[in-house]
């Protein structure tokens, strides 16, 4: 009998303490922390730089592995359906409590006086941001270079369009399938080696957001802060609770623990892409469908942002608020309706969210674009809750369409959620992806 692993050596309490020691480290000696920032940097593009592959591989044998294409097209629609009323909840809730907390009514800003050349970068990129280049962005004009640059929307369309071609072709596409099966493995068998580095990335990233931003850059914003993240904890736990609880009869708090170290990856380097791989693993071991998770996962990863809804919400109202804006309630649902398109461009552009603020605010006309500067000092330790419910929300997304299509075995979930190895006929043999 294998002896069991010393509770130090695991994924959960290593990162945990990393992180810790990061915050530590860039508060006392923010010189030390800055210079650490390399370290996390270098973490993410470890994560990033099989991405796109992992996606590919998994969106083409998940469709090739269906077979019947009217299925392709039923999950595909559910799963869009199921992040369209999510997100419109997620928005409506981030509306309701900035009302009700009000952060910024004490700030009384004054627009002329905000420094808008920091945000140049933004806004021109928000004059950008339009439906008609959102949607041409998505078609790769060469598709080696969206693999390159990783551009995941560019490369799950290819990776569609290929499932389909695969699927076509019946017996004379099985044996490639199969090989880009045993490459995803391969992938994953890669992420799992990067992921032994988690903590010394973890500890970079955390080092230099004290170190850059210091403590007291909590303290000027916190109630704009606290208002997030207290609405962030809600949804998590009222809304995808309640969602999770009556689709699949699996308690929030269970699955968090379950996903536990993916969070904590997500706490550390404030990016939700680090930790997309193992998502799909972790969501198949869990009892979701294959081939379900094969698309929505990695689609959720662009048009079910929760977190950074919630987000664009909140600091849209805010800057009103800080810039003794007052709106309408006509006015506040027209920001949400245009928000309902915009944020569906916050993951196809660097800095997404501020730029899909940016052009939010220009297009109401009535709110100063310039104020999103008093949200810069901030804005990257809000990263983090949104990074972390934007995992959550495609974790428990991937559970509900599962179980809506009637492909979800919560047998082998509620083994899963309890520690508990899976049962011979669970194990994958070597045709199958496996858990980094």
């Amino acid at each position: 009998m294998q002896a069991p692993r010393k509770w130090y050596r695991g994924l959960y309490v290593q990162v945990l303490a990393a992180i810790v020691a990061g915050a530590a480290l860039g508060h006392v000696r923010p010189h030390w922390g800055e210079a650490l920032k390399p370290l996390g940097e270098a973490f993410i593009r470890l994560i990033r730089m099989v991405i796109a592959p992992i996606v590919f591989s998994t969106v083409v044998v998940g469709i090739a592995g269906m077979g019947d294409m009217k299925k392709v097209g039923r999950v595909g629609a559910k799963a869009l359906l199921y992040f369209e009323v999510v997100t419109t909840a997620a928005l409506a809730i981030g509306l309701v409590v900035v009302e009700v907390i009000r952060p910024g009514a004490n700030v009384h800003a004054d627009p002329r006086t905000l420094d808008a050349h920091a945000i140049e970068g933004f806004t021109g990129a928000a004059r950008q941001l339009k439906t008609s280049e959102f949607l041409l962005n998505m078609i790769p004009s060469n598709v080696v270079e969206a693999f390159a640059k990783g551009e995941i929307l560019q490369v799950l369309v290819f990776s569609v369009l290929f499932g389909f071609a695969l699927s076509t072709l019946g017996e004379r596409g099985k044996p490639l399938v199969a090989w880009i099966d045993r490459l995803g493995q391969a992938l994953f068998a890669v992420v799992a080696i990067v992921m032994k580095v988690a903590p010394i990335g973890a500890f970079g990233a955390m080092a230099f957001t004290i170190g850059k931003y210091g403590v007291h850059t909590l303290v000027s914003l916190g109630q704009l802060m606290a208002a997030f993240y207290i609405t962030s904890a809600l949804f998590v736990f009222v809304v995808l609770g309640g969602i999770l609880r009556a689709a699949s009869g699996l308690r929030m708090v269970a699955f968090l623990r379950y996903i536990s170290e993916e969070i904590l990856v997500v706490l550390g380097t404030s990016s939700s892409e680090s930790a997309l791989p193992r998502m799909i693993a972790r969501m198949e071991a869990l009892g979701c469908s294959r081939s379900v998770v094969g698309m929505v996962i990695p689609t959720g990863y662009s048009f079910n942002l929760d977190g950074t809804s919630i987000y664009l919400t909140m600091a849209a109202m805010f800057v009103a608020q800080a810039t003794d804006v007052h709106l309408s309630w006509g006015e506040r649902l027209s920001i949400l309706a245009v928000l309902l398109v915009t944020s569906k461009g916050a993951a196809a552009v660097t800095g997404g969210g501020f730029i899909t603020l940016a052009a939010t605010l220009a297009s109401t006309g009535r709110i100063p674009v310039a104020g999103i500067t008093l949200l810069l000092g901030v804005d990257r330790f809000m990263s983090e809750a949104r990074a972390i419910t934007n995992l959550i929300g495609n974790g428990v997304a991937a559970v509900v369409v599962s179980r809506w299509e009637g492909e979800f075995d919560r047998e082998k979930a509620m083994r899963a959620l309890e520690g508990l190895p899976p049962l011979a006929q669970d194990v994958p043999d070597a045709g199958e992806s496996q858990t980094p």
